[in-house]
């Protein structure tokens, strides 16, 4: 049975859900692998998770031309990975998915000789990704962050009459003495059952990271209590909707919250957004950098992986989309209002609290998936 995943410390972190496994498809060895030379560079990334300067800079520096398109949600990186033809040299996969993607032989493995940055890597993230990816073969760590939650202050007193919140923090996304009341300017939770089933086992004491059918179902049939509370179900638009007013509670990654923050003080609208980190626990999560198998322009691919892991171009991302980089040096040179910002670096006493989110069994993703799709359709 998976153990729950907790965490003991910031970067202390020890996983011990299942591993990579043995491969279903055959990998040539990364030194074998043939580099085509090539002025292209095909990326699939997360939205708004990327200085676009530095972007920039490294196409002027390298004079590649890049093709950069974006996804909202695992689920949709997964559907376009799994065909085969993903059409991409570099994407950015979650730590839940990365193991079961591995053994599906969607990934080629890494050159390690052709990432002289590798060693900026923070090794208890290397650690950590070691479970899902035996020898670090295949995933090069990016960010690492938090599944939170941020209201707006304004709209959250107003709703419920008072400026006081309830002691467990996650109560005001899944107790219907909360919801009720905050319906009325808008609740937003994660579109993705990956993401948002294991919050709801762990406001529900259970494990987060549960293979039992019935603990799954019995967080699904909690959060179809408040369904007719939830306006939105989204994996980036809340980001737009908490900076104007549209939402007044979502339930998000952490460096998402933190930019809807800052895009709403940049507009001086008057919205005052406050991400919250609950004492009770958050999501904990590492996303990487990786080469599908049908990769045209690997030689490139390591190049971009190589920049995004130089300490002052890793410090200028991490302090543009508001995550914590994997790249250790960068922290040094980072502001401390990031660095001391627990819903970026959270803190210890946070970190013990909280679940890392791991890699599910098949039938359990298809259970999760289907319960899921009920809940959003309001049955």
């Amino acid at each position: 049975m998976r153990k729950i995943l907790m965490a003991a410390a910031v970067f202390g972190l020890v996983l011990t859900a299942c591993g990579g496994g043995s491969q279903t498809t055959a990998e040539p060895e990364a030194s074998q692998v043939q580099h085509t030379v090539s002025d292209k560079l095909n990326i699939y990334n997360w939205s708004d998770y990327v200085d676009p300067q530095t972007l920039s800079d490294f196409e002027k520096d390298t004079r590649l031309n890049i093709r950069y398109d974006y996804y909202d949600s695992n689920e949709a990186l997964e559907a376009k990975l799994l065909t085969g033809k993903s059409g991409y040299d570099l994407v950015v996969p979650s730590i839940a998915n990365v193991g079961r993607q591995i053994k599906a032989g969607a990934y080629r493995k890494i050159d390690k000789s052709l990432i002289p940055n590798y060693a900026n890597i923070d090794a208890s993230l290397l650690a950590m990704m070691a479970e899902v990816d035996p020898g670090n073969e295949y995933a090069v760590p990016y960010f690492w962050g938090i599944n939170t939650l941020a209201i707006n202050t304004q709209q959250v007193k107003k709703a419920l009459g008072t400026d006081k919140l309830p002691e467990n923090e996650w109560d005001l996304v899944f107790n219907p003495a909360y919801t009720r009341k905050l319906k009325s300017c808008g609740i937003s939770y994660f579109d993705s059952a990956i993401e948002q089933i294991p919050l709801a086992l762990h406001y529900l004491g259970k494990d987060p990271n549960s293979e039992n059918p019935e603990d799954i179902k019995a967080a699904v049939d909690m959060m179809k209590t408040v369904r007719p509370d939830i306006k939105r179900f989204t994996s980036s638009g809340y980001i737009d909707d908490m900076a104007t007013g549209n939402l007044c509670v979502a339930i998000g990654y952490g460096g998402d919250l933190n930019i809807a923050k800052t895009r709403a003080r940049e507009s001086a609208n008057g919205v005052d957004i406050k991400v919250l980190v609950p004492t009770t626990g958050v999501g904990v999560w590492v996303d990487s950098l990786m080469i599908p198998r049908d990769a045209q322009n690997v030689a490139n691919a390591h190049k971009y992986i190589n920049h995004t892991l130089d300490p002052k171009v890793a410090a200028q991302n991490g302090s543009f989309v508001t995550y914590a980089p994997a790249s250790l040096p960068a922290r040094e040179l980072m502001d401390a209002k990031y660095t001391s910002d627990a819903s970026i670096f959270p803190t210890k006493e946070l970190m013990q609290k909280s679940f890392i989110v791991s890699p599910k069994s098949s039938d359990v993703s298809r259970l999760s998936v289907r319960l899921w799709q009920s809940l959003k359709a309001g049955k």
